[in-house]
């Protein structure tokens, strides 16, 4: 029997998102931002902590499931290698994207000088943080992110989303030391990784049943945030910064609707309506939460339940996605990097432009999967081209907007390899089965 449309779950969502901004926007224009923030917003904040807190363990028991139950460790090496070489080669063609539209449409020279002004002048606290936080992470020597995987006490890192390269590593070494242990040994503890994943799996459930209650609170709280008390404030941003906002979404689409689906016609029997649809609530998630790390649980849900995506392709490829993987991120800073040095009448070089290449897809791989994380390493992209860092003031503005959009992205990206990475393994299978 087919479900009815107001029962399926990405359903409820988009009818919550929809319902959170048009409340938000309300909310301002009535002066009840407070009250919003008191009774609204924690909601939001209560479902995003809940997403959180499941994470870990879910990569853990998952992660250590999947590869102990490789019968070959070479496996696990190719599988591996192919993951990291289609991750790199997204992130690549995603910033190529976003100078080819940033270059073509130049929005940086058609926003006013008042208007650059105000936003420099509105922003310039938030901007001398930004820059405080950017200047740790630029002191880091190139091969850090290598040694920050191995933590000194993996206790210390599962109690931390931020470090979750340091849980993929400690999860992958379990579980290939499990893979090399005699069957005897092994069946016991792999056993209890089964159970406590089947646990979690079901907490999932459980938490995404208030889906629609946590994205109307966030959206709620995002709008309240943004506007204020004048509703209108949302249109100026829109107005003044529009065509930087038209190209960095612009990038975005071809990126998500071109790019990808190419992907899975070329490498998998994947059609592209099945596949957005079948990760629909993890994107409308994405969306609300600007958070692939806090999406990670449905995201590895929706591909196994719903693209045919096997336990072990999942449980190793989307972990290592939301940690390295930021095709939106990386997009977004390419075209935020040029925007705003035509805004501040600066020229860029091809050399200049191919650093921007580089730079951004080495920083996605350390850029963490939280809210606003991107902007931090886009200092250090500016740095890196001589552009001066004053000018993210410009983009601070709508830049949660764009991180919203830039996570589904992220998280489409994930999933369009894990599925490509599951087709070249065998692991495949039909739309809407466990494999």
């Amino acid at each position: 029997m087919k479900t009815a449309w107001y029962r399926q779950l990405h359903w409820q969502i988009v009818v919550a998102l929809i319902a959170g901004v048009v409340y938000g926007m309300i909310a301002s224009s009535q002066g009840w931002g407070q009250w919003t923030r008191d009774w609204i917003s924690p909601f939001g904040t209560i479902f995003i902590t809940l997403l959180k807190l499941i994470a870990v363990p879910l990569v853990i028991t998952s992660l250590v499931s999947g590869v102990a139950s490789l019968s070959d460790v070479r496996k696990l090496s190719r599988m591996g290698g192919k993951t990291i070489a289609l991750y790199l080669g997204t992130t690549a063609l995603a910033v190529t994207l976003g100078l080819l539209w940033v270059n073509a449409v130049q929005p940086g020279k058609s926003l006013p000088s008042e208007t650059r002004a105000e936003l420099e002048a509105a922003h310039q606290e938030d901007v001398q943080g930004r820059q405080s936080a950017a200047s740790e992470v630029h002191q880091r020597g190139p091969l850090d992110f290598l040694t920050d995987m191995v933590p000194e006490n993996f206790l210390g890192a599962a109690s931390s989303n931020g470090a979750m390269l340091q849980v993929v590593c400690v999860s992958l070494i379990l579980g290939v030391g499990l893979t090399m242990s005699p069957p005897t040994k092994r069946q016991p503890v792999l056993a209890v990784f089964d159970g406590l994943m089947e646990a979690v799996i079901q907490i999932v459930h459980l938490i995404m049943r208030l889906a629609p209650l946590g994205v109307f609170g966030l959206m709620a709280n995002t709008i309240v945030t943004l506007a204020k008390d004048d509703p209108s404030r949302v249109m100026d941003l829109l107005k003044g910064l529009g065509a930087y906002c038209l190209v960095v979404v612009a990038g975005l689409l071809c990126q998500m609707l071109i790019v990808y689906p190419l992907l899975l016609r070329l490498w998998t029997p994947l059609g592209w309506k099945t596949f957005f649809k079948g990760l629909a609530p993890a994107q409308l998630l994405a969306f609300s939460t600007s958070s692939s790390g806090a999406t990670l649980p449905v995201t590895m849900d929706r591909c196994r339940k719903h693209l045919g995506v096997s336990e072990e392709v999942t449980s190793f490829v989307l972990p290592l996605g939301a940690t390295i993987n930021m095709d939106g991120t990386a997009l977004y800073q390419a075209v935020a990097s040029v925007f705003i040095a035509q805004a501040l009448g600066l020229d860029l070089t091809l050399a200049a432009q191919a650093t921007i290449v580089l730079t951004a897809v080495l920083a996605s791989i350390g850029t963490a999967a939280v809210p606003g994380a991107g902007i931090i390493m886009l200092v250090i992209i500016l740095e890196a081209i001589q552009v001066p860092t004053e000018g993210i003031a410009l983009i601070l503005g709508v830049d949660r907007i764009l991180d919203m959009m830039r996570t589904v992205t992220n998280v489409t990206g994930d999933a369009a390899v894990a599925c490509v990475i599951a087709s070249s393994e065998g692991a495949l299978g039909p739309p809407g089965s466990d494999a």
